[in-house]
């Protein structure tokens, strides 16, 4: 079993910044690729990005430019580092992870977090 945890949401002013984390713990090795997607208010999830395990990365366009994701040295944990926000990135943001990339990139993984929730606004 796979255990994520979302943190860094919140709200935020257009043009601004915020950096999403991804704990995972428990049977990580069964996990080769994670990523994110969103969901905003009265919308179908979305691909965000997504990363595997040999660094293999993918982006949606409406993010590219704006938002990276990484992991850190450890492999534990994955960030959203997103920039130049606008309103219509307000979403609740997902971590998830599976051992399928395909899987990953659908939206359709074995292993989700709770969410958290990203608000850009004046």
């Amino acid at each position: 079993q796979v255990h994520l945890v979302e943190s860094g949401g919140g709200p935020v002013q257009p043009g601004g910044s915020l950096r999403l984390s991804c704990a995972a713990s428990g049977s990580i090795f069964s996990v080769s690729a994670m990523g994110w997607h969103r969901q905003g208010p009265g919308k179908q999830r979305e691909l965000v990005a997504t990363i595997t395990r040999g660094g293999r990365i993918n982006y949606a366009d409406s993010v590219k430019g704006r938002f990276t994701i990484s992991r850190d040295n450890g492999e534990n944990t994955v960030y959203l580092q997103m920039n130049s926000l606008k309103p219509e990135d307000t979403a609740v943001y997902y971590c998830h992870g599976d051992n399928s990339l395909g899987a990953v990139v659908d939206g359709r993984s074995a292993y989700w977090g709770q969410g958290t929730q990203v608000t850009v606004s004046s």
